[in-house]
């Protein structure tokens, strides 16, 4: 079940026929489903729109328009299938909110612990050093 219904007037499908290599099947048949969604029709809260902006990437348009391509399939419907649900699939990923980091400080063991390190590892460097002859 999807988090938020899309409405049918806020996609429009295409289908287009297939690139590449492939025959006589790729060059007669329009396989391949071209999905355009106006991402502003779904009234999607404003944290998730922009979530769904930064995971969209190159799919989004300038205007708002979602467009996905699926043509992995031989037929119209499996790839009309594929590309609901990778629409499905990236709008639930954009409702997820990510876990707030909580900022952490070393504690003066640790800082001790580091410097200590950092001079014994100087302490290994300056021995292999050439002896000086002053």
């Amino acid at each position: 079940m999807p988090i938020t219904e899309i409405p049918a007037e806020a996609i429009e499908e295409r289908h287009l026929a297939g690139t590449g290599p492939g025959g006589q099947n790729v060059n007669k048949v329009a396989t391949t489903v071209q999905l355009r969604v106006d991402i502003l029709a779904l009234d999607l809260p404003a944290h998730v729109y922009r979530r769904l902006r930064s995971l969209a990437g190159n799919r989004m348009t300038a205007d708002g328009t979602l467009v996905i391509t699926a043509r992995n399939h031989r037929s119209q419907e499996a790839n009309r299938r594929e590309a609901m649900a990778r629409l499905d699939a990236l709008i639930e990923k954009a409702h997820h909110r990510p876990a707030r980091r909580i900022k952490t400080k070393p504690s003066r063991a640790a800082k001790a612990r580091r410097v200590d390190k950092k001079k014994v590892r100087g302490q290994v460097k300056k021995t292999r050093a050439k002896p000086r002859l002053d």
